[in-house]
């Protein structure tokens, strides 16, 4: 097999509230879909690995995990303000949910099990959807995150000994937790790809973010205003991703794919469709490709539109992986709308939304590359205004950063 593709019933056990947004349905129908395609044709999925607090603590502090697991069980009192104020536990954002140490737990040994996979050798590539829990902190959930998967695979890599590891967050909202975690590490380049901060929760990820104490430069962060589509966040994509990782020369490239960037996604307001989602997947497929060997760690993350995005979006992921790429044409199966359907029934009103009938939106990918600071006159169907505001964010980024990698930020060559 090309790629590991990670794998549990389990998975489905971190469920926050019925009012919540972030539902394990999403992952259910993503299997389903991808098995309908026959993306999944003759794969056996890999379970995750137990995680022990010892695995925890390297990110995250036993008082924490202690706190988890007391409220999860309930051995504490989910409503106590220590709890809320303290460990962001019990907060509209992050309710208490029975079993919440292990459900969160076992999303982290997913990451585990496919960065094992990679350095094992057994694969080049390997997926864990279930993962991309980029805000939870050291000692506190965030942003629906309880355990930082992201985190915790990173700090294992490293301490197998890779020490170039270059991890991409496309997900809408900023990498918070990951970023911060390595931000005095050299050895990691967080390069993170999302809504503009001062539009968006949680509020940090500006270009100016960039390390420090002799990690200046490893950070990485483009914020783009919203409404941006496909066109030109591909055009902001292109004009900093590939120039970062190959300045980096990671040994492994671990990616964070949340898909709220959808134009449908209920809590962002960026523009994109699947079509653009899929094409940048493919384009961090060949970066690994080209700069590690192969070696891509892909996990899940954001997205909201539960039926009608989430799915074909990280079925377009796994596909990638496999080198099994589905046309974004390709009309889904009506079984699978029927089973798409009936699922909207287990969500709340506010995030139920019918499936698309096709794998794409018909999205327009054909992105004009940045030209450096020309102020030349866009392209058809792009307004004067919006480039302009791209082409400002991707000047901000590199001029942050790219001369720390001895590159020069207003030559569109580097």
């Amino acid at each position: 097999m090309s790629a590991a593709i990670i794998w549990s019933d389990h998975f489905l056990d971190y469920k926050w509230a019925y009012t919540h947004p972030m539902s394990p349905i999403r992952l259910a129908l993503t299997m389903s879909l991808s098995r309908s395609l026959g993306v999944l044709e003759g794969v056996e999925t890999t379970e995750p690995l137990p995680v022990d607090d010892e695995v925890l603590r390297t990110v995250h502090t036993q008082a924490y995990i202690d706190a988890v697991r007391a409220v999860g069980s309930g051995a504490a009192a989910s409503n106590s303000t220590l709890f809320q104020n303290v460990f962001g536990l019990g907060s509209d954002d992050n309710p208490i949910f029975a079993s919440m140490h292990e459900a969160g737990s076992m999303l982290v040994g997913g990451s585990l099990a496919a960065a094992q996979a990679i350095h094992s050798g057994a694969v080049r590539r390997a997926v864990n959807i279930g993962g991309g829990m980029h805000h939870a902190m050291a000692g506190h959930a965030a942003g629906f995150c309880i355990y930082n998967d992201c985190s915790i695979a990173i700090e294992w890599l490293l301490e197998q000994g890779y020490d170039r590891i270059a991890y991409v967050d496309i997900d809408a909202h900023h990498g918070d937790g990951v970023q911060k975690q390595f931000y005095a590490d050299p050895r990691v380049l967080t390069v993170s790809l999302h809504q503009h901060p001062a539009t968006l929760w949680p509020g940090t990820g500006w270009a100016a973010e960039i390390g420090e104490s002799g990690a200046e430069g490893a950070s990485v962060n483009l914020g783009l205003l919203p409404g941006a589509t496909d066109r030109l966040w591909l055009r902001a994509f292109h004009a900093v991703v590939p120039s970062m990782v190959e300045a980096f020369k990671p040994q492994i490239l671990v990616t964070q794919v949340g898909v709220d960037s959808h134009a449908a996604d209920p809590l962002t307001d960026l523009a994109l469709t699947v079509d653009g989602q899929a094409a940048a997947v493919r384009v961090l497929r060949d970066l690994a490709e080209k700069h590690c060997e192969g070696r891509w760690l892909a996990v899940g993350g954001g997205g909201y539109g539960v039926v009608n995005v989430v799915p074909r979006a990280w079925t377009h992921l796994i596909a990638s992986a496999l080198d099994r790429d589905v046309d974004t044409a390709t009309t889904i199966a009506e079984d699978w709308l029927v089973e798409a359907n009936a699922a909207q029934n287990e969500l709340h009103p506010d995030y139920a939304r019918p499936p698309e009938a096709t794998m794409g939106d018909g999205g327009d990918t054909d992105y004009t590359p940045w030209d450096g600071d020309t102020g030349a006159p866009p392209p058809d169907g792009i307004s004067e205004v919006a480039q302009r505001q791209t082409d400002k964010a991707i000047l901000a980024t590199r001029r942050a950063v790219f001369p720390l990698h001895g590159l020069d930020p207003e030559d569109p060559r580097d």
